[in-house]
């Protein structure tokens, strides 16, 4: 779709990509709210985080962690990050891999974020089967998310006013490969733009 004046164009809040996208766009939509975001403005998972009593803190602030283990977790390009259960004061705790990008963590922290506000029980980890992992809650966790982070609304108008994806993704301050992720779910790769 060639589209002649990218300004006149508006895009609305929710996607056309399926219900399933829909739904998490909505719930990010509220996320959004609740942090008071319009749908055009960057959301900080920094701050985020600090109004919903989550700490986060980086593989190396941990001081009992075996060096073993940290090179074993700060090697691993798998393991970005984790959260705690609700711990007894009414907190979380987020531990997230320093050694990825400031870009990749806002991610990372936006995912775990996701999975405390959409009460997501956090993976066990055990030495005989390894993590436990659940493809539908942390698809859901991941996409409402990447939603929070990059709206569907905002990322088609910018789209329609032929900005480039490493325009937004430092406008929004995620990666280029979240960008292509969110245009790839939503059907944005369509667009002639």
């Amino acid at each position: 779709m060639a589209l002649s004046d990218p300004d006149s164009i508006h895009f609305d809040p929710l996607p056309p990509a399926g219900e399933k996208w829909r739904s998490f766009e909505r719930k990010a939509i509220k996320l959004r709210k609740f942090a008071g975001l319009d749908q055009s403005r960057p959301l900080d998972p920094y701050q985020l985080a600090e109004l919903i009593r989550i700490k986060v803190v980086s593989l190396n602030d941990l001081k009992d962690l075996s060096e073993e283990s940290r090179l074993h977790l700060s090697g691993s390009d798998n393991w970005s990050g984790g959260v705690t259960e609700l711990l007894p004061d009414g907190t979380r705790i987020v531990i997230i891999n320093d050694r990825h990008s400031r870009r990749r963590n806002a991610v990372t922290l936006m995912e775990e974020i996701c999975h405390s506000i959409l009460g997501h029980k956090p993976s066990k980890i055990s030495q005989t089967n390894g993590r436990t992992y659940d493809r539908q809650i942390e698809e859901e966790a991941y996409s409402v998310g990447a939603a929070a982070l990059v709206p569907y609304q905002a990322l088609a108008e910018k789209l329609a006013k032929h900005e480039t994806v490493k325009s937004i993704a430092g406008f929004f301050g995620v990666s280029v490969h979240l960008i292509e992720y969110r245009m790839r779910v939503l059907g944005l790769w369509k667009y002639d733009i």
